[in-house]
């Protein structure tokens, strides 16, 4: 029993440190779109002003970091839920443990 908590606890923190790494990745992919949203910014103020600018291009850039602004989102979710779910795996491990270590104390007395 004891072994197979120790195998649960060694895959929720596996799991755990994926999300992380996968939160750290979003980051990254995070502020290259607010780059990229802030020249959007850029040539839409510039459009404002009177200026001329390919507004194909304009509608494009906003498209193309759109999207990659949902797929973050979607993966961003994913990756909290996954925490989530380890951080609650982990709080059942402890449980189990500091069980198991009720009984040990139990019987110990008894003896």
């Amino acid at each position: 029993f004891v072994q197979q908590t120790k195998w649960s606890l060694q895959l929720m923190t596996q799991r755990a440190l994926e999300a992380e790494s996968n939160v750290e990745k979003l980051k990254q992919e995070i502020s290259i779109l607010q780059g990229e949203l802030e020249s959007s910014k850029v040539e839409n103020e510039n459009l404002k002003a009177g200026q001329t600018t390919d507004l194909g291009a304009v509608k494009h850039n906003i498209d193309f970091a759109l999207q990659n602004l949902h797929k973050i989102i979607m993966g961003a979710n994913w990756s909290v839920r996954q925490l989530t779910l380890g951080v609650e795996s982990l709080h059942f491990v402890a449980e189990v443990l500091e069980s198991t270590g009720k009984i040990s104390e139990v019987e110990a007395e008894k003896e």
